[in-house]
């Protein structure tokens, strides 16, 4: 019997993955590993070498590492399942003018459902991944704080987690840097596993090449949406765009117009099929609306709190004041912020602690004086 009781370990075959699976089995847990397929490379359209988790090559490090600890290892297929959400959203999302978050949203329905229901089958009564976060405790709520390693840190696509995901949940990597984690695997043995490169691709767009994995998926958007005019914020036609859902909010290449001046894409009206173009100073907005919130550090997002609210992964935040109304949050930045994307997630911190997270709804536009 070990000294710590029995954990699921889902493995990438990635090095984060696998030094995750090593620390647990070093402290004295029963380990059992798990990878997930989630995804087909041949369904994207991209002709790009398969890499990355759901690759076979992943597949097969992850279970030779389970091999050498001596550990049982399990694949599960959970593509029908990532498929119908994950994908589904992801396109309908591009269709509605929005910027979506797959990672969030597959972890938050996806694969932590999938490893709480093999936990439960496979009598585990924790689970631990290689995310770079902190789990804490308050008033008897887990919740998620910063790692360690804030270039690593990935608390802002956790937001979404439940309570019941929170207690049984471990972060093994949360205290350690990148350059640990991979000496940690060259001590293990692991050279080259210690040197493998990392992917920050979305899984099923291997090539980051969203647009044709949009034609891809649905042959016939093009030509339903091609031919809708640019627009300038005072309704001015400035020309024609390829068709809305290839456009996001703060993009300023690839509009294929010449303006003798940087031009930035402010909104999208997927209703018009208009895409909306302005200066800089354009995008500029001093508030937000976030609707499909969770609350995290507290039962609730206080109303009135004053947090450092994050609107994209690489964002440094902004302090801000919260607004909760029945559920919704309406955020009021203290300094003006740029490129607010409807669909993509507001996180709130207090210090490095997360209170909450959830979906941008719509951006607020700055009162002219």
């Amino acid at each position: 019997m070990s000294r710590h009781g029995r954990v699921l370990v889902a493995m990438s075959g990635g090095i984060d993955s696998t030094v995750t699976a090593m620390m647990m089995h070093e402290q004295g847990y029963e380990v059992v590993g798990i990878t997930m397929k989630t995804w087909d490379y041949a369904n994207s359209g991209s002709q790009k070498k398969e890499t990355g988790c759901c690759s076979l090559d992943s597949i097969n490090d992850a279970r030779q590492v389970a091999v050498d600890m001596g550990f049982h290892h399990f694949i599960i297929d959970i593509r029908n399942e990532f498929g119908d959400y994950v994908i589904d959203n992801f396109v309908e999302e591009y269709i509605a003018g929005r910027t979506p978050n797959p990672c969030v949203l597959c972890n938050t329905h996806i694969k932590w459902e999938a490893l709480l229901k093999r936990a439960d089958m496979l009598d585990c009564e924790f689970i631990a991944t290689g995310h770079y976060a902190k789990i804490n405790e308050l008033n008897e709520r887990k919740f998620i704080s910063k790692a360690t390693d804030l270039n690593k840190d990935q608390s802002y696509v956790l937001w979404g987690l439940s309570q019941e995901c929170l207690q049984r949940t471990q972060f093994p990597l949360g205290n350690y840097t990148k350059p640990e984690v991979r000496q940690m695997a060259a001590d293990w043995g692991y050279t080259e596993l210690s040197k493998k490169a990392e992917s920050y691709e979305i899984c099923f767009v291997p090539d980051n090449d969203y647009r044709s994995f949009l034609r891809h998926r649905v042959p016939t958007l093009e030509a339903q949406v091609a031919g809708g005019n640019f627009i300038d914020t005072k309704g001015k036609i400035l020309g024609k765009h390829q068709g809305y859902p290839f456009y996001t909010i703060g993009q300023r290449k690839g509009l294929g117009l010449a303006f003798g001046e940087p031009m930035f894409v402010t909104e999208i009206r997927p209703e018009s099929n208009e895409v909306v173009l302005g200066k800089l100073d354009e995008l500029v907005r001093n508030g937000m609306k976030v609707y499909k919130t969770n609350a995290m550090k507290y039962a609730f997002i206080p109303d009135g709190i004053e947090t450092v609210t994050k609107i994209r992964y690489r964002d440094s935040g902004t302090l801000s004041t919260l607004s909760n109304q029945e559920g919704k949050i309406y955020v009021s930045f203290h300094a003006n912020v740029t490129g607010v994307a409807p669909g993509q997630s507001a996180v709130f911190y207090e210090g490095d602690d997360v209170v909450g997270g959830g979906i941008i709804y719509s951006s607020i536009l700055p009162e002219l004086n």
